[in-house]
């Protein structure tokens, strides 16, 4: 692999994972540095598919209410690997107080990352699958 190529998967981890400990901090002033103005976020609630918020504004918005709502979320970061501009993490989210009556949760979450910024993120959890 290219020392190039390398540098750039090398980066978006970076970012990837820069994101995720200000997610921990519940930061989302600092979060929207991390993105770019045309960022995506489709969220895994509610099920099946989750919503969509499209922009930097929209995003921003949903995570202070996010964090209004779980003043104590923190997500373990399990595996991080990245393919470019894909990056792929797999983390476990600790709830506190959780209407859900668990713990935690697991899933994963597929960024895509452009110039430094991520500019999409797709999250996926694990549930219980009806048959």
């Amino acid at each position: 692999m290219s020392p190039a190529r390398m540098d750039r998967y090398e980066s978006a981890i970076r970012t990837v994972l820069e994101f995720q400990q200000v997610f921990n901090r519940r930061d989302a002033p600092r979060m929207m540095e991390l993105v770019s103005e045309d960022y995506i976020y489709e969220s895994s609630n509610p099920a099946p598919d989750g919503s969509l918020y499209e922009g930097k504004e929209a995003a921003a918005k949903f995570w202070r209410e996010f964090f209004l709502k779980a003043p104590s979320a923190s997500v373990e970061v399990e595996e991080v690997f990245s393919t470019g501009m894909r990056c792929i993490v797999r983390w476990k989210y600790s709830l506190s107080n959780s209407v859900l009556g668990e713990d935690s949760i697991r899933g994963v979450d597929i960024f895509r990352v452009r110039n430094g910024a991520i500019c999409e993120q797709i999250s996926y959890i694990k549930g219980a699958c009806r048959t």
